[in-house]
């Protein structure tokens, strides 16, 4: 049980900062790597939230959990989530914000235009990231450790 406290409040400390990073310090700065690093840190803090639900309800001997983390993450959307109210819109998201984070790992190159962050893929397409989408990401984070710590407290 103290892992699955330790991720809740690892998530919340992580999105104290990533909120200031974009409501205060990005639109100073205006610095596309502080957005790609909001980016890895929301993915982070959505990854907390999903690792302490997974290990709450196995705890609770309610799921199997596998050394193959794409399998953990299949137990999760269609096991876990509905239990938690996460929705598929919001699943669609994660993936979403999985997807950009992967791709910034494997770009070689990013540059911004007209305010985006644009990667560029190894065959060179591009895909873009305003700081629109990076708040709705950040409205998903703080959505998923809601429901994560609700579904807990009512013991999911």
């Amino acid at each position: 049980m103290e892992k699955i406290v330790e991720h809740v409040l690892e998530a919340e400390k992580n999105l104290k900062t990533v909120d200031h990073i974009v409501y205060v310090t990005f639109p100073l700065i205006k610095d596309k790597r502080l957005l790609l690093k909001v980016l890895q840190e929301l993915k982070a803090i959505i990854t907390h939230c999903i690792t302490a639900v997974l290990q709450y309800e196995y705890l609770y001997k309610r799921i199997n959990l596998y050394s193959e983390s794409k399998e953990n993450f299949k137990t999760f959307t269609e096991k876990c989530a509905p239990k938690y109210d996460i929705n598929k819109n919001e699943i669609t998201l994660i993936f979403e914000l999985f997807d950009f984070v992967e791709k910034h790992k494997q770009s070689p190159f990013e540059f911004i235009k007209d305010e985006k962050v644009v990667i560029l893929s190894e065959d060179s397409r591009p895909t873009t990231l305003s700081i629109e989408k990076t708040k709705e990401f950040l409205v998903l984070a703080k959505e998923i450790l809601r429901k994560t710590k609700e579904g807990m407290k009512k013991g999911a």
